[in-house]
């Protein structure tokens, strides 16, 4: 389909319906959040990575993926292009009434960490490792103009560079200007959809890159990375999930920028 640009997202991206569809547990997509919250507790829990600051880069209204991290950095700056999401977080961030429940989830989380019991301290640290939440165009050599920051411990990109990447000379060169945020011998976590052409939310129909995995590889190491950890997760019965996107498999990868 045609690239989705910016001021679609802008007037119609509604963040509560890809919440329902895409992060719920009750959406029929458990099996794809189970690999993500897994994958990410292998990577920032016990032994794994570990920082000052970290830089979420497309943050999007989702916090999954942030669980994890908030234990092994002590501050996160979420970052997205789309007003209305940077708005639904921080509503999220200041306990406002009708925000998505994230309850489950963090209880599957703090059931990998060992400390169910937990689950609402972790809510509140994640909220206070939070610290600030910035404007983002993966497409800006600084993505975060015209915030200037200094050189960050570790970054993490979910399900961003598809969208926001007319092709894949786009997509080689948003990843290069992330990667100008990473201080060498940082991490890079990339967790991404392989085969993707679309994804719906409510009514409306958005634009996502299709990628297998050698173009992902290929567009890391042209970064500046040496790819540390690679996993896929093939979906079952994808057709399950055809109303509202295409996507075959998802991957996880763990890199480190190298040495100037």
């Amino acid at each position: 389909m045609e690239f989705t640009g910016g001021e679609i997202y802008q007037s119609s991206f509604d963040p509560k319906a890809y919440l329902a569809s895409f992060c719920s547990l009750r959406s029929g997509r458990d099996d794809i959040l189970m690999f993500r919250l897994k994958k990410c507790f292998e990577t920032f829990g016990p032994g794994g990575l570990r920082g000052d600051v970290l830089v979420d880069i497309g943050t999007g209204p989702a916090i999954y993926h942030l669980l994890s991290a908030c234990e092994s950095f002590s501050q996160i700056i979420a970052t997205d292009f789309t007003d209305s999401n940077r708005q639904e977080l921080g509503r999220w961030l200041r306990k406002e009434p009708e925000t998505f429940d994230w309850s489950e989830t963090v209880k599957i989380v703090c059931d990998l960490e060992g400390v169910r019991d937990n689950w609402v301290e972790k809510e509140d640290k994640l909220r206070s490792r939070i610290q600030k939440v910035l404007k983002c165009d993966v497409t800006k050599t600084n993505p975060l103009d015209p915030t200037v920051i200094s050189p960050v411990d570790c970054l993490i990109t979910a399900l961003c560079l598809e969208t926001a990447c007319t092709d894949v000379d786009s997509y080689f060169c948003s990843l290069r200007n992330i990667t100008t945020l990473l201080k060498p011998g940082g991490h890079l976590v990339l967790i991404g959809v392989l085969g993707n052409s679309f994804y719906k939310v409510g009514e409306k129909k958005f634009f996502c890159l299709s990628l297998d995995e050698q173009t992902v590889r290929n567009a890391v190491i042209d970064a500046g990375y040496s790819i540390k950890d690679l996993e896929l997760y093939y979906l079952p019965n994808p057709t399950s999930c055809a109303h509202i996107t295409d996507t075959y498999a998802n991957i996880f990868l763990v890199a480190q920028k190298n040495e100037a």
